[in-house]
This record gives structure tokens, C-alpha cells and sequence, in this order.
């Protein structure tokens, strides 16, 4: 297209006013350049619209529990339930302890924010560069290198809090201290903490690597033109 314009710029010079032939000019150069701080600025962007919509909807209430990304209770949590359904305050056991998990990593969510955007400002241009022409999901493990042990250190504590909060510490607790208690079984780790942090940090990264897909692969998510031009750059 360029190519096809500069050819008949020429023929536009016979017949037009200088200023016009400046302004198409000025049109010519803008639309194809980018300066590194455009680069930089439009992966800066995209990143934070995808990191704050992930985070503001997993968040939300329901956002963990009613979504794909739902945290289910560990492995072994289906031997304890097994064996306690059938005893008195523990028959609705697994569905309870799922929402309060789920409420837990909820509320732990809202944590997140700030570490994705410290995250996003120190990156620099070459990391820009090779987020935008790199692999469909670079930029969801720039992020990812780069916050995760971050992320687990503030979440985890979070997560304790959120969970104890909501009693599902004490109800898993309780269930497993039960369990434990029985004759000819083999003992079960009390603490959903970890396991809650792990899952959820796994639900948030996914989330956000489904928003860079939609930016990478679809022109109508790139909400402004610095996204439109930068992203341009990879299509």
C-alpha cells in the first residue's frame, strides 16, 4: 500500500495545494512509524488492560466460584469426604468447603493488582519488542517470570486470612482432623492454603493469557489506536 502511494505522489504534486501535499505526507509518515516509547507505551497498555479486567473479575464475587476457573479441593480431599459424608455435620461437606475456597481466592484476587502493575512499569524496550513479536502468549510469561514468586509470597498469606475469614480453614480442619482421627488410614495435610494459592495463581495467569490472546488475534479488543498501530506491528 505504501509502495502504491509513493508512486503516486508524483502525479498528486502536479495538482495540489502544498499544504495538502504536506498533510499526506505527515499522514504517510505517522502511519507507518513507531518510536520505541510507542512500542513500550502500546505493550504497557495492552498488559494493563488485560492484567486489571482479569483481576477485577476474578475478584468479584462468583468470580472464582461460577467461572471456569473454579478451584476444586485437592485430591485426597475425595478420601476424607468419602469417609465423612455420612457423619453428622460433615454431609454437605465438599460443596461448602469449594465456595469458601473459592470466596477465599476471591478476595485474595484484589491483592494482585499492584504486583502486575510494578511489573509493568520497569519493562523495558527490548522486553516490549520481544513480548510483541514473540509467541502468542509472551507477554502472559513476561508477566509470569516476573510477578509469580511475587504474587505467591503476598497471595498465600492472603489466601490463610481469606480462608480463615470464611471458616474454610477451620471446616477443612476439622473434616481432616476427623478423618485422621479413624482407624487403618493414612493422615491427610490440614492446610488448603497452598493449595488454594497454587490454583488460584493458575486461574489468574490463564485469564490473562486468554486476554492477550484476544488482543494478539482479534483488532476489535485493541480499544485504541496506540493498540491498533503496535499491534499492527505483529499481525
Amino acid at each position: 500500500m505504501k509502495k502504491l502511494i509513493f508512486l503516486l505522489i508524483p502525479l498528486f504534486m502536479i495538482s495540489c495545494d502544498p499544504a495538502d501535499l504536506q498533510r499526506a505526507m505527515d499522514t504517510i509518515n505517522s502511519a507507518g512509524a513507531l518510536s520505541n516509547l510507542d512500542v513500550s507505551n502500546g505493550l504497557k497498555e495492552a498488559l494493563n488492560k488485560g492484567v486489571g479486567n482479569s483481576v477485577n473479575y476474578l475478584s468479584a464475587t462468583d468470580g472464582y466460584y461460577k467461572s471456569a476457573y473454579k478451584i476444586l479441593l485437592p485430591e485426597e480431599a475425595n478420601t476424607v469426604i468419602s469417609k465423612l459424608k455420612f457423619i453428622p455435620g460433615f454431609t454437605n461437606l465438599e460443596e461448602e468447603l469449594i465456595k469458601k475456597i473459592n470466596r477465599g481466592a476471591e478476595d485474595a484476587a484484589k491483592r494482585a493488582g499492584p504486583i502486575f502493575v510494578n511489573a509493568i512499569k520497569k519493562m523495558t524496550f527490548d522486553d516490549a519488542m520481544n513480548i510483541l513479536m514473540g509467541e502468542k502468549n509472551a507477554a502472559t510469561n513476561y508477566l509470569h517470570n516476573n510477578t509469580y514468586s511475587n504474587l505467591y509470597g503476598e497471595f498465600k498469606p492472603e489466601i490463610v486470612t481469606s480462608l480463615n475469614t470464611v471458616k474454610a480453614q477451620d471446616l477443612w480442619a476439622s473434616a481432616v482432623n476427623k478423618y485422621n482421627s479413624l482407624p487403618l488410614v493414612d493422615d491427610v495435610n490440614p492446610d488448603l492454603a497452598d493449595h488454594v494459592s497454587t490454583k488460584a495463581l493458575v486461574g489468574l495467569f490463564g485469564l490473562i493469557e486468554k486476554k492477550e490472546l484476544g488482543i494478539r488475534n482479534n483488532v476489535n479488543e485493541r480499544s485504541t489506536d496506540l493498540l491498533r498501530r503496535v499491534f499492527a506491528k505483529q499481525d
